[in-house]
Parts: structure tokens; C-alpha cells; sequence
């Protein structure tokens, strides 16, 4: 496929990530080493088997395409296409025998999110989108809610120390109905899926975020930093329905 549409690059994408998320269920509840990476975050060889079916997959269709990596870094090729790949996000989920973890893959295209993959293979959930192809959740269209205020909202963050630190845990939290933790890829999952309303990270590498831009946007979203710019490289995130991103965001930025 020398130019391919955003609809062979998202059927490519969604084999890719159900191939890993089958793998990685071949070592969940098994009581699997784990590593500590440099930062002091866990890694198993789940992860890395995960990774290294996804690049295969991917290089199997388009061996020229670039490529980024949690695991496995950097792989140089054609910067028109790059595919942001995280085998596992929610290791400590994973480790701990916690379904809630996801395969997540996101495809820029000269330089834009455009397509976007998040397979929960323990629940076996498959979220995808593309820009202008709509979002489906196992094959279903997904929407986001259509929750309007605060005070009506189900919120959900990956971290309540982390979100305390810097300010907002408390008004947030007072403010929003439903206020839980069920975090990482899950919680952007339910948000654009309309099971619960917003979804905050107080911290994000592209990875994390790369197939969330095209999923919210498809699904009737919106996901940005929490400056509101909408980007994946941001060291934050917020994924919430339309109607409520500016109401969070104003908090986030008290």
C-alpha cells in the first residue's frame, strides 16, 4: 500500500492491537516477573511480546512507516506516517490480576492524529476511529454522553494524589456527582463510550494519549492538555463530551 486510506490503516491498526491483547492474556493472572524500568515504572515480558507482535504486524503492511514505542523506542522511517504503539497500558492493572488495562495504538498522519485503536482484551472491548469514519465500539457506533453540568457528572482520574497535588482534587471532586479512579486507558474508554462524562490525567506520554484524539473526536468528544490544546504530546490530558471540556478545563487551570 503505497498511499493507504485512513481505512486500511485503522483495519491494520485494529488487527495489530488484537493480536497483542490475545498475547498478553496468555501471562494475565499468571504471576509474571516484573521489571523496573529506569523510571521505576513496571514492565513484564507481556509487554514486550506485546510490542514486538504489534511493530511485526504493522511492518507486515507497511514496512516503510515510522514508528514510537513505550517499550521498544524510536524506529525511523517515513515521517508522514508514524504509529505511536503502548502494549500495555496499565501495567500495574495488569500485574495485579486487574482487567482493566488496554493495547493502545495511535497513528499520525503528516503529523496529525488520525487514527486511533484501544483494545481491552480482558473485557474484550475493541474501541476504534478514524478521522471521518466514525468511533466503534465493538462494532457498534460510540458517543460520548450528553451530560451538561458538573454537578450531573461522572468523573473519573488515573490519579487522586496526583491530581491533589497540583490543586484540583478537591474541587473537582465536590463539584462532579460521581468522582472514582478508574484509570488509565479505562477511564478514557467509559468517557468515550458515554458510560461516565470525563476522563483526567494529571500526567500522559504520547503513548498514553495517542489514540484518543480521533476516538473522542469521532465519538462527539473532545481530548486535549489541559491548557485545552489538542494535542497528544502534552504532559496532561482531558477527555470529556463537548458540553463539559470547557467547565473542566477552567477548574484545571484555577
Amino acid at each position: 500500500m503505497n498511499t493507504p486510506s485512513l481505512s486500511d490503516i485503522l483495519n491494520v491498526a485494529t488487527e495489530a492491537a488484537y493480536l497483542a491483547g490475545r498475547r498478553t492474556l496468555a501471562y494475565f493472572n499468571t504471576g509474571i516477573a516484573v521489571e523496573a524500568k529506569a523510571d521505576r515504572s513496571p514492565v513484564t515480558r507481556a509487554d514486550r511480546e506485546a510490542e514486538e507482535l504489534i511493530r511485526s504486524t504493522i511492518q507486515k503492511y507497511f514496512p516503510t512507516h515510522s514508528l514510537l514505542g513505550e517499550e521498544a523506542g524510536a524506529q525511523l522511517g517515513d515521517p508522514n506516517y508514524r504509529w505511536i504503539i503502548d502494549p500495555i497500558d496499565g501495567t500495574k492493572s495488569f500485574i495485579c490480576g486487574v482487567p482493566l488495562y488496554g493495547v493502545l495504538i495511535g497513528v499520525e498522519v503528516q503529523g496529525e492524529p488520525q487514527v486511533g485503536v484501544a483494545y481491552l482484551s480482558a473485557l474484550d472491548e475493541m474501541l476504534s476511529a478514524a478521522m471521518g469514519l466514525r468511533c466503534k465500539w465493538n462494532n457498534r457506533t460510540a458517543r460520548v454522553s450528553t451530560t451538561a453540568k458538573l454537578s450531573d457528572a461522572i468523573v473519573s482520574t488515573t490519579s487522586f494524589t496526583a491530581l491533589a497535588a497540583r490543586g484540583t482534587f478537591e474541587t473537582i471532586s465536590s463539584r462532579a456527582k460521581i468522582m472514582r479512579g478508574w484509570g488509565d486507558a479505562y477511564g478514557h474508554v467509559l468517557a468515550a463510550t458515554g458510560r461516565i462524562d470525563a476522563m483526567i490525567d494529571p500526567q500522559m506520554n504520547p503513548w498514553d494519549a495517542a489514540p484518543f484524539a480521533p476516538i473522542y473526536k469521532e465519538a462527539g468528544g473532545c481530548y486535549t492538555n489541559w491548557k485545552g490544546d489538542p494535542t497528544i504530546h502534552g504532559k496532561d490530558g482531558l477527555g470529556t463530551n463537548a458540553a463539559l471540556h470547557q467547565e473542566i478545563l477552567a477548574i484545571l487551570n484555577q
